[in-house]
């Protein structure tokens, strides 16, 4: 514990998505509390890069698609970028290395990373013995023994160390310039059809897209939400997403069929993004980073929550999850293998509506429990027939 006390530079890895990122926060922020002298970089993909000036505990962001981690380019999965981000990690001396992981990930390879980095403390969970790749080890228990909040999975890693944050919620900094941004596009989609009265209405954002596919609401239910939260809540309703979304949105904005709700689809940056849900008064989502966006500020979230897995729920903000519970919950698939879709599917668009007015009237957070996850008990091989011996059949 004395040599994590001391260690000045540390380095966070978190290699997979921004709202993987988004849920580490209040570790990192925990690392950062526990000695604000130190010098904590975040090494992380691409994807989640973006998130470099809204995280205030952290001082400097690397960018590494890592080649073992799921939906990284073609060009990365030869392994030919380790050896040069070792070399990197190197030469910035770093004291202390912290791997972040989901508990179906294996950490190793991070680990084998920084230890050719050097980099003397190295911790993770992990679920077989690491030998010399992890100089501190916290064995993995999840799924047979528990199965935390990644977040709280996150948090209880980093207080193995010694480090405890007095504020465990998500972050993310809104730059003023984004707020500014945010409102003079307020301004402009108002001049472009929306009814002056939309300006004093509740304003609720939507995004109906997600990177996986078992993780997409039906757009026709999205857009008969939208509809009816314009038309009967007086609700001023913005449908965000990628620039790649801009089909999906435009879709449901033309089968919604009503001026207050609003295409904004690849319109905004991610700081942009931040300053209209922190001004939002509810998101309509399915689980995707957009949601631990709005977790990090305080905005209520109706999430519509696949049962991919059970660790990504809204954290300590409130909010309404739905799901149809479905025997093949929590499959860990972009594509879901019954091809039913029955998690969501099986969500109807007049349960959405009643969880957004619910939150709309200012409804208090609620525990809500997802249904279990069973661990089948491990199937041992049958014995070999045991065969007597020729002496024993003469007998």
């Amino acid at each position: 514990m004395t040599a994590w006390r001391d260690a000045k530079r540390i380095l966070c890895v978190r290699l997979d998505n921004m709202g993987d990122v988004l849920m580490t926060t209040p570790a990192m922020q925990a690392l950062k509390d526990s000695d604000p002298s130190r010098h904590l970089t975040l090494l992380t993909s691409s994807g989640a890069a973006a998130l470099a000036s809204h995280l205030p505990m952290i001082d400097t962001v690397l960018t590494w698609d890592a080649p073992w981690v799921k939906g990284n380019g073609i060009g990365n999965r030869t392994g030919s970028s380790v050896m040069p981000m070792a070399q990197r990690l190197q030469a910035a001396r770093f004291d202390a290395a912290v791997i972040f992981t989901v508990y179906s990930q294996n950490p190793l390879p991070a680990a084998l990373l920084c230890t050719m980095a050097g980099i003397p403390l190295r911790l993770a969970h992990c679920r077989e013995n690491p030998y010399q790749l992890l100089s501190d080890w916290v064995p993995e228990t999840e799924p047979q023994t528990q199965v935390r909040h990644e977040t709280q999975r996150q948090l209880d890693l980093v207080a193995t160390v010694g480090a405890v944050p007095a504020d465990t919620r998500l972050r993310f900094r809104v730059q003023p310039h984004d707020r500014r941004a945010v409102q003079r596009l307020l301004q402009r989609w108002q001049g472009e059809g929306v009814p002056e009265s939309a300006a004093s209405a509740r304003c609720v954002v939507m995004h109906p897209g997600a990177t996986a596919e078992s993780r997409r609401w039906p757009e026709a239910r999205f857009a008969e939400v939208a509809r009816t939260l314009a038309e009967q809540d007086g609700a001023l309703v913005l449908l965000t997403g990628g620039v790649g979304e801009q089909a999906l949105v435009d879709s449901v904005c033309r089968a919604a069929g009503h001026p207050r709700v609003v295409g904004i689809a690849g319109e905004l940056t991610l700081g942009q993004m931040g300053a209209l849900i922190e001004h939002a008064d509810l998101l309509v989502s399915n689980n995707s980073g957009p949601v631990h966006l709005s977790a990090a500020l305080g905005t209520p979230v109706v999430d519509l929550y696949a049962l991919t897995n059970p660790q990504h729920t809204p954290w300590q903000v409130p909010h309404r999850t739905l799901y149809a519970d479905v025997p093949c919950r929590y499959c860990y698939k972009s594509v879901c293998p019954q091809q039913h879709h029955r998690c969501l599917n099986d969500v109807e668009a007049a349960e959405v509506v009643a969880a957004a007015r619910e939150l709309l009237a200012g409804a208090p957070a609620v525990t809500d429990a997802l249904p279990p996850l069973i661990v089948p008990a491990p199937v041992m091989p049958p014995l070999p027939p045991v065969r007597a011996s020729g002496a024993a059949l003469a007998t």
